[in-house]
């Protein structure tokens, strides 16, 4: 029972440390979207922030949530998870702007439904990889 209870404690610290970090890259990146979109295409703007919070997303992931060293192989499995979730993303903004919401308040959307499958993608590549070595 201990195992199990220690796998508990383990998934509930990267959960509290993911928020940590994922409040933190939401924000440089609705930052660098919210200012771009002023100026140009939602998507281009959307991208551009997504790329910024990205590289500072991979190197915390790796380092903070989940206490890994940052390898080629979490590496690719953390951008095609992020892939996935950029794709999501872009579909969900374009969606809830097309439904009406104003292209400042469409992220709420997004984030609300992509961040949790965000979470399990990235927990998946990190314990996927740390097993196979």
């Amino acid at each position: 029972m201990r195992y199990f209870d220690s796998i508990k404690k383990e998934a509930i610290g990267e959960m509290i440390r993911f928020s940590v970090v994922g409040v933190l890259i939401t924000v440089i990146h609705y930052v660098v979207y919210w200012a771009l979109q002023l100026v140009m295409n939602v998507n281009i703007a959307w991208t551009a922030g997504y790329v910024v919070g990205f590289v500072v997303n991979y190197y915390l992931t790796a380092k903070f949530i989940f206490r890994e060293k940052t390898t080629a192989e979490n590496g690719a499995g953390f951008g095609g998870a992020h892939l996935v979730n950029y794709f999501l993303q872009m579909g969900l903004l374009n969606f809830f702007i097309w439904v009406g919401m104003s292209p400042e308040m469409a992220p709420v959307g997004v984030y609300a439904v992509s961040v949790p499958v965000n979470f399990l993608l990235v927990r998946f590549v990190f314990k996927h990889f740390k097993r196979s070595h």
